[in-house]
């Protein structure tokens, strides 16, 4: 679902491992998204990129070619790590410009997709999603980084313009993944005792964001998207009508709403005024989430 909403493409399944598309994301974004390639040539077959690598000009910069294995788990024959390098070496023999294996400038990526090859810029996940799990403070009831994370692209694919609230931030797990992107987003929770850690979960990774004590039920500002992780544990089971009052609360100042639970409420989204437009579960070992998308 995060992909799809993403890369704004309805039949993206789960046996795909290319997605070829013009608009631009930061692999780093998503958990899901190992490498990019920004694509500068292609050819039938690899004397087609030799050719054409010839007129690209680096300049000073130095670079580095990596194969993208990506594609060949749909290939007959897969590439041995041998002709991978020989690729490789190959392609920057003709590149005019510097190599360096160590710490290049510029990236370059080689890719065979069926019978077509790719070549282009190329970009890798930097897993900043994976440092955030050492944050100082967390609940083991808390979502994790990486769902965080997706949930996050899933209510914010264009960050531009967009304002964001998480107001039942708790910990901060939220938070941490949106502000980390960039991301315009606020956050919340009536719980006082927990707003300082959310804050030197938010300070630990030289994050800036606004936190603070109140009631969702009062929030009177407007926002494009809210995120709602619906209390759950045994000490926050919340009735039928509580739950109401929240998503009617979401409803009054948010113009989408991604609600993650553990428990059927369409009925009460709807209730409140929400059209779903989208879900997806979660699943951990045996406990699952949904992640449903409403406006």
């Amino acid at each position: 679902m995060e992909l799809r909403t993403l890369f704004d493409i309805n039949n993206i399944n789960n046996d795909f491992r290319i997605i070829e598309s013009s608009v631009k994301i930061n692999p780093s974004r998503s958990p899901f998204i190992k490498e990019r390639i920004d694509v500068i040539y292609t050819g039938n077959d690899l004397q087609d990129i030799l050719q054409k690598v010839k007129e690209l000009k680096v300049g000073a910069c130095t670079f580095k070619v990596i194969y993208v294995k990506s594609a060949d788990f749909n290939q007959a024959k897969k590439m041995s790590f041998e002709d991978r390098r020989k690729i490789e070496r190959e392609i920057g023999l003709h590149i005019d410009g510097e190599p360096d294996l160590i710490g290049p400038n510029r990236l370059f990526g080689i890719l065979r997709i069926d019978e077509k090859w790719v070549f282009g810029e190329y970009t890798k996940n930097d897993a900043s999603w994976l440092r955030h799990q050492r944050k100082p403070n967390s609940y083991s009831t808390a979502l994790s980084t990486r769902v965080a994370r997706s949930v996050v692209n899933i209510a914010v694919p264009n960050p531009v313009g967009t304002k964001a609230i998480d107001p039942c931030c708790g910990i901060g797990t939220v938070l941490v993944e949106a502000l980390s992107m960039g991301i315009d987003i606020v956050g919340s929770d009536r719980n006082y005792l927990i707003v300082p850690g959310v804050r030197e979960n938010l300070a630990y990774f030289g994050l800036e964001g606004e936190v603070t004590v109140r009631d969702m039920n009062k929030i009177t500002e407007k926002y494009d998207v809210a995120i709602i992780d619906m209390p759950y544990n045994l000490c926050s089971v919340l009735p039928d009508a509580d739950k109401l009052n929240m998503l009617q609360s979401a409803r009054r100042f948010s113009s989408k709403l991604v609600v993650i639970t553990i428990e059927e409420i369409d009925d009460i989204l709807l209730e409140a005024g929400f059209i779903i437009t989208d879900r997806a579960i979660a699943k951990k070992g045996t406990f699952s989430r949904h992640v449903i998308v409403c406006e």
